[in-house]
């Protein structure tokens, strides 16, 4: 109920009067029944303008460090991610990978639209990177269409790093359901994984028009941190 108060009387009508997000293909998205939202990732307000438009409840699979803040602004945050429908996982691989997958199913098995980052993190310069796996195994366990989303110049209202947005207009391209149930039975098949992630990223390449990276963004973020860190002397 909260979250339906807060999405429809106070976000919705602030983020819609100022920023204006235009829409292509919201008639994709089904209305009734579960369903992987499958988006790139350009800035922190993704996570906002999506469910904004969409009439149904959507629940983002968010990192745990969001919800585990201290102080006042760690309230905040939390509050705000809670009341999104935002739902903490961990990233650190391993048996945290499997609760999140576990947490992902839930919803689905609920009937209610999943939203998932296959590039794991924002995008560190505007460019679309190779998808993890993750996504593709949780599609073919769930059996439940995904839905290809193309974010719009969010990273222009919020770049990474700034803690005030750019009155902008933004856009979503929501592109037609991808069917992969002839790939049913197959989700311990790492290639079978591959190839279902890599049409994925491919389908949301062709929609956004992102220039195509197949590395993984993590992998460039954490190379950037090893050459601004400051060399210590001896």
């Amino acid at each position: 109920m909260f979250y339906f108060l807060a999405k429809w009387l106070v976000v919705s009508p602030v983020l819609r009067t100022l920023f204006r997000p235009w829409v292509i293909g919201l008639e994709n998205i089904p209305t009734s029944g579960a369903a992987i939202l499958a988006s790139n990732h350009l800035s922190f307000s993704d996570s906002v303008f999506l469910p904004v438009i969409v009439d149904r409840h959507v629940s983002f699979l968010a990192k745990s460090d969001y919800f585990t803040g201290k102080g006042i602004k760690g309230a905040l945050t939390r509050l705000f991610f809670n009341a999104s429908g935002q739902l903490p996982i961990d990233r650190s691989g391993g048996k945290a990978s499997e609760a999140s997958l576990n947490t992902g199913l839930g919803v689905l098995s609920k009937g209610e639209l999943l939203g998932i980052y296959p590039e794991g993190t924002r995008s560190p310069d505007g460019k679309l990177y190779r998808g993890r796996t993750g996504v593709a195994r949780m599609v073919l366990e769930a059996h439940v269409p995904i839905i290809p989303v193309a974010m719009i110049d969010t990273e222009k209202v919020m770049p990474i790093g700034s803690k005030i947005p750019k009155i902008m207009r933004i856009g979503i391209i929501i592109g037609k359901p991808l069917d992969f149930s002839r790939f049913e039975g197959l989700e311990s098949d790492r290639f079978i994984l591959r190839s279902v992630t890599d049409e994925i990223m491919y389908e949301l390449h062709r929609l956004g028009g992102q220039e195509y990276a197949d590395v993984y963004a993590t992998s460039v973020k954490e190379k950037r941190a090893r050459v601004a860190r400051p060399v210590s002397s001896t």
